[in-house]
């Protein structure tokens, strides 16, 4: 199916006004700090859903008794929802923000957590992990990890919780889906990508630079920003190759990218690799959409069914778990 015209009117806008300055951001310190300013000022001006609650998290994990990073961030939960971020007692999506590991925060994605919140019936939590240059790879891995446990540690099952991520923040998910799986812990119910930042050596990226039509990303610009996320340590965490691990036990997966994105290799790449590992892995390619277009869910047509299929696949994998825990008093009961 072709764009629809505010599709196309939007990607015009963005490719004539915002892709010239995002193809010359600074890779340095200085300029990633103007680049949080304005996306978090800019964040600001976008007024809230009104169908949804957003609850400030900030654990100190004190109970723990161990010296653990605070666990931050906020819940985002549907107001139809009875109990609030209490209902994660039944499963989670566990939502890691893009923003190319160097800006944004949850509430620059309130548009998609809100989203899966209202969709899914499910809560949100989108952690404040820490960004580079400041923290480089693998502080943001840590703090997913750290997440992950911190909802397993108050009962919420694994076969719930749904990992979910935009660009780096795909990347991020993924990565933590790997960390789940080396680190023994008890494995999630699936894995959602929107636009997912795969291969931060950005090879791919930059030999479909001049062939792809993306609004705004410029391979380039990602390029320099990766060397800020990777730091002093290079390219050479195992960690960081996607597209190079072994993929054992890997829950289904979705993944979403627009047909002009100069990330669309990437993502069919990593699509591709964990269809060849025996995954159950979806890929979506939406035409003429740009890089997380699922961000104008409340605007496009496109986003908006997008989302719509995003729910459908997290209700279908955690529905068996859940399935379970509703049978199991009766079950007890005979």
């Amino acid at each position: 199916m072709d764009p629809s015209v505010r599709s196309r009117a939007i990607s015009n806008v963005l490719r004539l006004g915002v892709r010239p300055i995002m193809h010359r951001i600074p890779g340095h310190p200085g300029g990633i700090r103007t680049a949080r300013s304005t996306v978090d000022a800019a964040a600001l001006l976008i007024p809230p859903d009104s169908r949804v609650r957003v609850l400030p998290l900030n654990d100190p994990q004190l109970e723990t008794g161990r010296d653990e990073r605070a666990i931050t961030g906020e819940w985002v939960v549907s107001r139809d929802v009875q109990g609030g971020a209490g209902s994660a007692a039944q499963g989670a999506v566990l939502y890691l923000h893009g923003g190319g590991y160097v800006v944004c925060s949850p509430r620059t994605h309130r548009q998609i957590t809100a989203r899966l919140a209202l969709d899914t019936g499910l809560p949100v939590l989108a952690p404040r992990y820490r960004l580079a240059p400041e923290h480089p790879f693998p502080a943001p891995l840590e703090d997913a990890v750290a997440a992950y446990r911190w909802l397993l540690a108050r009962g919420v099952p694994a076969s719930g919780i749904v990992l979910a991520g935009d660009s780096a923040g795909g990347h991020l998910a993924t990565a933590l889906a790997g960390e789940i799986c080396r680190q023994g812990l008890p494995g999630p119910a699936g894995l959602v990508l929107f636009s997912p930042w795969v291969d931060l050596t950005c090879e791919l990226s930059l030999r479909a630079q001049h062939g792809a039509r993306d609004p705004y990303i410029s391979a380039v610009s990602a390029q320099r920003v990766a060397r800020l996320v990777v730091g002093p340590a290079g390219f050479d965490d195992p960690r960081l190759a996607l597209l190079t691990c072994a993929w054992t036990d890997v829950p289904p997966v979705l993944i979403q990218v627009g047909g002009d994105e100069v990330l669309r290799p990437e993502a069919e790449a990593l699509a591709e690799a964990l269809t060849g590992a025996g995954a159950d892995c979806e890929l979506q390619v939406w035409k003429g959409q740009m890089h997380v277009f699922q961000m104008l869910n409340r605007v496009l047509p496109e986003a908006a069914a997008a989302m719509g299929d995003t729910a459908r696949f997290i209700r279908s994998v955690t529905a068996p778990a859940a399935a379970e825990r509703s049978a199991a008093p009766s079950d007890a009961a005979a």
